[in-house]
């Protein structure tokens, strides 16, 4: 996941791979050797004598398959939908990092896009006050999201087309709703009031619906245009930290500042031209060593973070090519 981080900074070409099978082989082999020497052939004390020896190895094979196609469609290019991302705060995830890395934008409040939209990737101050707010609010307990999987109604099925399931009704799609829940502190009060005014919801809604776009498309609605799994290790590639010489020798560019209250990337990627001490993750590439600090625990929470995500969006699995590498 690093090291195709590094490789979009650099405009190289990423690979994914899933990994299908994972064989763990293990060997144990004993001897057992003696004897005895007959008097007087030899010392009294050594009359008798015996050696033994035991040795264990462990040789796994990992097997992967190329992720290509249809598959690399689905699990990598294809945005990642809010219905999946929301509930992973209901783990206590922080929402804000959360929404850093796969939100492109909030009912039209844009995130970071790229280098091609600016020093500072043409994000809005509005978009990390409203983060800021929401992480607020969820680690005081005055928010929370709500899922749900509502019958199908004859509405509902006009709207796709005439179509409805076998039994003419039953559960529709899953949905999430944010859900600003009752308080009675005033702080919270005007946090929640400020949401509401940011999200363009009524000054009393207590829900709103979370859907994928740009702009809701019906009042009470929240829209969350989401990242996929290429644009999001692209947007992590566009702040890495890299070497001056390579920004002046034309190989990178520069790396994307940072925007209003935000003073750091969610995953600090440091860069060095020799090895890393006891890294959190460490990848070598173009003589040059890129790596996390396992001092840096937001930095680590958010690159897991990345990782749940890229298994999330693992929703296509195909045939392919298959490479058995042993190891050991």
């Amino acid at each position: 996941m690093l090291l195709n981080i590094v490789r979009l900074r650099y405009a190289d070409p990423p690979t994914f791979l899933d990994t299908t099978q994972v064989i763990a082989g293990y060997s144990v082999s004993k001897s057992v050797s003696g004897g005895f020497y007959a008097y007087p052939a030899t010392a009294v004390g050594n009359y008798l004598f015996g050696t033994g020896t035991m040795s264990m190895g462990e040789s796994p094979t990992f097997t992967y398959q190329p992720v290509t196609g249809q598959q690399y469609a689905e699990n990598v290019v294809r945005p990642i939908s809010p219905t999946v991302i929301m509930p992973l705060s209901l783990g206590g995830l922080p929402i804000d990092t959360l929404l850093r890395l796969t939100a492109q934008s909030i009912d039209g409040l844009s995130n970071v896009r790229g280098l091609g939209a600016g020093p500072f990737g043409g994000g809005s101050v509005r978009f990390y006050l409203l983060l800021h707010d929401l992480r607020q609010l969820q680690v005081a307990g005055a928010m929370t999201i709500r899922i749900t999987t509502d019958p199908v109604t004859p509405t509902d099925s006009k709207k796709n087309g005439g179509k409805s399931d076998s039994n003419g009704g039953g559960p529709g799609p899953e949905r999430s709703y944010l859900v600003l829940t009752s308080t009675s502190e005033s702080n919270l009060l005007a946090i929640q009031a400020e949401v509401r005014r940011l999200l363009h919801l009524d000054p009393t809604a207590e829900e709103a619906e979370i859907v994928y776009g740009p702009y809701p498309k019906h009042p009470g609605q929240i829209a969350i245009l989401t990242r996929s799994m290429l644009a999001m290790l692209t947007q992590l590639a566009y702040e890495v930290e890299v070497p001056e010489g390579d920004i002046k020798a034309g190989r990178t560019p520069p790396t994307i500042g940072q925007v209003g209250i935000e003073n750091r990337p969610e995953v600090v990627i440091h860069s060095s031209k020799e090895e890393p001490d006891g890294p959190y993750a460490a990848v070598s590439y173009h003589n040059a060593w890129f790596w996390i600090s396992d001092r840096d625990f937001q930095s680590k929470l958010a690159f897991t973070m990345v990782q749940v995500l890229a298994a999330l969006a693992a929703t296509n699995h195909t045939g392919g090519a298959v490479v058995t590498i042993p190891a050991g």
